[in-house]
């Protein structure tokens, strides 16, 4: 059975200063059903936006950033933990640092505790701890992070779910007549150079850190698509129907 890492952003986890539940039970439905195809390991964020939920403070600064993450971790937990227990399917949190996958020890003990779960049917959601840990909450909404687990847990691709439904040939915000591209084989270095542009208050990320984890997964033979997190037809078409209709597939192949 073939591995997928799923990663979803806050802006699809977020509405109005809410965690949107209704797509998180989207999400959880799409997990339900990849789950019986695939090895299925989750990493979420969304974090930082359920702690905001509960205490208002300034987003701006990253010590209230790293306080929002610690309370608002536990309850996005428990929400996919009471999504997923619908199904009678077990779910686990497994924090990492980006520290832990900079040393070979902890990436190995990382993967035999995913692999321990994944082998006992349960699905594993991964995400920064970032109450001591900094990186991703700086920049990369947890896309970098994705990638190193996809990397690093032998996946075989990654699925990140996003306000970005695709790659385009120009900014879809600002010009009318840009393209999808279906298939990327090759990232052009001055793509992944510009500055971060996340297009939510609780994101960091935006489309050059999902190119920067792109770029990472096809220098080691892996594949990765993006598609909309707030429509998942696309994804379930690509991953459930084997059918192409939109989203952007990053492969050497």
């Amino acid at each position: 059975m073939k591995r997928v890492v799923v990663k979803v952003g806050s802006a699809v986890l977020t509405q109005d200063g809410e965690v949107a539940l209704d797509r998180l039970q989207a999400l959880v439905l799409f997990l339900v059903e990849l789950k019986k195809k695939y090895e299925v390991i989750l990493v979420s964020s969304g974090a930082v936006s359920a702690g905001y939920t509960k205490l208002k403070l300034d987003r701006t600064l990253i010590r209230n950033k790293q306080a929002l993450a610690a309370i608002g971790q536990p309850i996005l937990m428990k929400k996919y933990a009471r999504e997923f227990e619908v199904h009678k399917i077990t779910s686990a949190q497994v924090l990492v640092t980006s520290a832990n996958l900079d040393r070979d020890d902890d990436i190995a003990r990382i993967k035999n505790t995913i692999d321990t779960l994944l082998q006992n049917g349960v699905v594993p959601i991964v995400n920064e701890n970032d109450a001591t840990s900094t990186q991703e909450l700086e920049v990369g909404d947890n896309d970098q992070l994705s990638a190193y687990i996809t990397k690093h847990t032998d996946a075989d691709m990654l699925i990140i779910l996003s306000d970005i439904d695709a790659y385009y040939t120009s900014d879809p915000r600002v010009d009318a007549d840009a393209k999808v591209l279906k298939v990327v084989h090759e990232i052009p270095q001055e793509e992944l150079q510009k500055e971060a542009t996340p297009n939510n208050v609780f994101a960091t990320g935006g489309i050059v850190t999902k190119l920067k984890a792109a770029a990472y997964l096809l220098d080691a033979d892996k594949e990765m698509f993006l598609a909309s997190g707030f429509d998942l037809s696309d994804v379930k078409s690509f991953m459930l129907d084997d059918k192409h209709i939109g989203g952007t597939l990053f492969t050497k192949v």
